[in-house]
C-alpha cells in the first residue's frame, strides 16, 4: 500500500491491528499509548508524533519503506 498522507497510514495500522485481533485497548496496555492517541492515528490525525507512529507500525509487523517515486 501507498501512503501519501495521514489517513492512507491510520487505514494500514487499522486493518492490521484488526487482522491481528487486537483492540485498541490491547494495543495500549501494551506499548503504554492512550487508547486516544492509537485513535487518532487510526483516524489520519496528522498531529500523531511520528515515532509513536513508526513504533506502532513495526510492532504490527508493517515494514515502513521510504522511496523515490517510481522504484516500488
Amino acid at each position: 500500500m501507498v501512503v501519501n498522507n495521514a489517513a492512507d497510514f491510520g487505514k494500514a495500522l487499522k486493518k492490521r491491528r484488526k487482522e491481528m485481533g487486537y483492540t485498541q485497548r490491547y494495543i495500549s496496555e501494551f506499548t503504554g499509548f492512550s487508547i486516544s492517541f492509537i485513535s487518532d492515528l487510526e483516524n489520519g490525525k496528522s498531529t500523531a508524533e511520528l515515532g509513536k507512529a513508526i513504533y506502532l507500525a513495526n510492532m504490527l509487523g508493517l515494514d515502513i519503506a521510504v522511496n523515490a517515486r517510481g522504484n516500488r
